[in-house]
């Protein structure tokens, strides 16, 4: 199991919009393609108006064929572009558990969503 982090720093003070379209039609999109979502979050204290999010992948294959339909899917491209001003940068990292974390092993308890 790896775990992707994705880090994208936002324009001051447009989290709250950022957010409130995620919510009204990204995740619907994302979610069911992504399958395995480990959380969402806002920075609050060090670098500010960042938004953090972590996505559970078996490997980096399911992980790319994943972000490949994605990638390709209609409603996520008109979704983009409604959100790509708000964006200044953004960081990717793929997680690979320690042998004692839950995430070290293949856990069907962990598949939150699973399509």
């Amino acid at each position: 199991m790896i775990v992707e982090e994705r880090i994208y720093s936002l324009q001051v003070g447009t989290a709250p919009e950022y957010l409130r379209l995620y919510e009204a039609e990204g995740l619907a999109i994302q979610r069911p393609i992504l399958g395995r979502m480990v959380g969402y979050f806002t920075t609050e204290i060090g670098p500010l108006h960042q938004i953090v999010h972590l996505w559970a992948y078996r490997d980096l294959a399911e992980r790319s064929e994943r972000r490949a339909r994605l990638a390709a899917d209609e409603g996520w491209k008109a979704y983009v572009q409604k959100i790509r001003p708000f964006v200044v940068s953004q960081e990717n990292k793929i997680l690979i558990p320690a042998p004692f974390s839950p995430w070290a092993q293949d856990d069907p308890a962990l598949d939150m969503a699973r399509p």
